[in-house]
């Protein structure tokens, strides 16, 4: 089959191996979805090599429960043990043993076919298009700040980040009626979520950008301040803009690492949550019931057979959700 492989450079395979694990599904991926993480991987983060991807809708073609053959499924990522605590109480996205599809010890879905277990695959319903049913995967991502933060009209929250997952995070949060401010650097992705925020900040990557930040805001601070910039200039540019005793999520992962003052992080009581994976539920009827649009956020539809070219778009500064669109869609 075709496959885009990183093992230290990323390339594109005609004849990797249709693997398919004892036990498992097999899946024909139709469309995959290009995130910040795949893109830092091929900069070095997680020490991952193989297929990548995780953000996917595909079409169930082998399985041991025949009844799954046919169905078009989405797939949590996180593969658990199915033994430790944590999986037994039926969350694996924290097994010490994990496996995770496209980024720890387990081939993704930048490739004709995949493979998950039965219990990873969650059936489509027919009201969500392929298309949309991508999103699904990050849009539970940012679903899961809902679920770990108690967010209520009037709380005054920022958005740190314009991108593929500060898109999604923004949408989710507008069911909330909170007092919502986007601080982001691109006009053109600010655009797309100005009629969901009370205010928009737009500021210039330089060492003022603080201070230029702060100015618009009037020295306001945040009970909440969601980072989800994507880069390890997203917290340093959080800490001051959340009140004391107040909260910050951490949404960026990156390749690297960064020396950070944290200070006023124990002088003024902010915590600091980390947040990763949500469960695919609430994003599946976010999208079925037509309650959020994550179509104008695709920037590009391109081939499995241009897959060099769609990471080469992904990296735009003005690019969000890059599709690959595998030979099965066609």
């Amino acid at each position: 089959m075709k496959a885009l492989r990183f093992d230290g450079r990323l390339q594109l395979s005609q004849d990797a191996p249709v693997k398919q694990l004892e036990g498992e599904a097999l899946v024909e991926v139709l469309y995959a979805g290009i995130c910040n993480t795949d893109l830092e991987i091929v900069k070095g983060y997680a020490g991952f090599q193989g297929i990548l991807g995780h953000e996917f809708v595909g079409r169930v073609v082998e399985a041991e429960e025949s009844s799954w053959v046919g169905s078009r499924v989405v797939g949590e990522i996180n593969v658990g043990c199915n033994q430790c605590s944590l999986c037994l109480s039926g969350d694996a996205r924290h097994c010490l043993k994990r496996t995770v599809l496209g980024i720890k010890q387990r081939d993704g879905a930048f490739a004709e076919y995949l493979s998950l277990p039965i219990r990873n695959l969650r059936p489509i319903p027919a009201a969500i298009a392929n298309e949309d049913a991508v999103f699904i995967e990050p849009l539970a991502a940012a679903c899961q700040i809902l679920a770990q933060v108690k967010i209520h009209p009037g709380m005054t929250v920022a958005v740190i980040g314009d991108g593929k997952l500060a898109q999604l995070i923004v949408r989710a949060l507008a069911s909330t009626k909170c007092d919502l401010t986007i601080i982001g650097k691109h006009q053109n992705k600010l655009d797309l979520m100005s009629g969901l925020a009370g205010q928009v900040i737009q500021f210039t990557a330089n060492e003022n950008s603080l201070q230029e930040i702060f100015r618009q805001l009037g020295n306001s601070r945040f009970d909440l301040v969601i980072e989800a910039s994507g880069s390890f200039s997203g917290l340093p540019m959080a800490i001051p803009l959340v009140k004391p005793c107040g909260a910050i999520v951490l949404k960026s992962t990156y390749n690297g690492s960064s020396s950070l003052d944290l200070t006023q992080v124990a002088v003024n009581e902010i915590q600091i949550i980390g947040s990763r994976c949500g469960r695919f539920d609430s994003a599946i009827e976010l999208l079925a019931n037509n309650r959020i649009e994550v179509r104008s956020l695709i920037s590009d539809m391109i081939e499995l057979d241009e897959g060099l070219h769609a990471f080469e778009a992904a990296t735009a500064p003005q690019s969000l959700k890059v599709l690959l669109r595998m030979p099965a869609a066609s």
